[in-house]
């Protein structure tokens, strides 16, 4: 009888959102490869810039060290360099890749299949576990605008990926002014402002704060109080 051939399952990265039971948003990435892995030059970018997020986001631009996150990777400067051109197109590719998964995850949601208080409180709980837990995420924004913002700009797809919020958001609000739910004058804009402000501040300004007033607005024990206080201001301020 002929031997079977063994097929090498594919390697696969995929992102997962959804709610838990106790109405947080779980925020996850699952490796779905097989147990033999061939080499993949997509797979082996991804696990890169995951490394390089660590590191931008701890040492900053000036200070992450290029050998540090090939040794990080099992790999070499000169592959990190054949990938990204050099150690500013690394980090461009970085930022790209985490508002890319903020935006990838809101769209997840599927916001446009719920009443509008429902997806906008949804959009709010997702944006503040999103700060919550990916802390890089936080650390890496708050370097990017001591900069001046100058890397972000050489981001072709930068506003068109970002612009996704602000529509997701504006289609909510003519939902809910339609509805009698929201009052009518928002600007879409300002409410993206006003919930991410809150979901950020609290993070990228926790040491400081802890030193002032010794008490951490990150640590745990604020956390579900601070969620759902954020949750509740972004609802009286849309409501009629």
């Amino acid at each position: 009888m002929k031997k079977a051939s063994k097929v090498t399952a594919p390697v696969r990265a995929s992102f997962r959102s959804g709610t838990r039971k106790n109405g947080s948003v779980s925020i996850s990435v699952q490796d779905t490869s097989g147990e033999k892995r061939k080499y993949d030059p997509e797979q082996t970018k991804r696990n890169i810039i995951e490394i390089a997020t660590a590191e931008f986001a701890a040492m900053g631009l000036g200070g992450a060290r290029v050998d540090a996150i090939a040794e990080r990777t099992s790999t070499t400067k000169r592959m990190l360099y054949y990938y990204f051109g050099s150690k500013e197109g690394l980090y461009e590719a970085v930022i790209e890749e985490a508002y890319g998964k903020i935006r990838a995850l809101e769209q997840a949601l599927r916001l446009d299949t719920m009443a509008p208080r429902d997806a906008l409180r949804l959009l709010v709980e997702f944006t503040f576990d999103f700060h919550d837990t990916q802390r890089d995420f936080v650390q890496l924004i708050a370097g990017e605008n001591i900069s001046g913002g100058k890397h972000a700009e050489h981001l072709h797809a930068f506003k068109a990926r970002n612009s996704s919020v602000v529509k997701t958001i504006r289609d909510l609000i003519e939902r809910g002014t339609a509805e009698n739910v929201f009052r009518h004058g928002i600007d879409p804009f300002d409410l993206h402002l006003m919930i991410s402000s809150l979901c950020f501040f609290r993070i990228s300004n926790r040491h400081t704060f802890a030193m002032a007033f010794g008490r951490d607005p990150a640590g745990p024990r604020s956390r579900s109080r601070h969620r759902a206080m954020i949750v509740d201001a972004v609802l009286r301020f849309v409501a009629c």
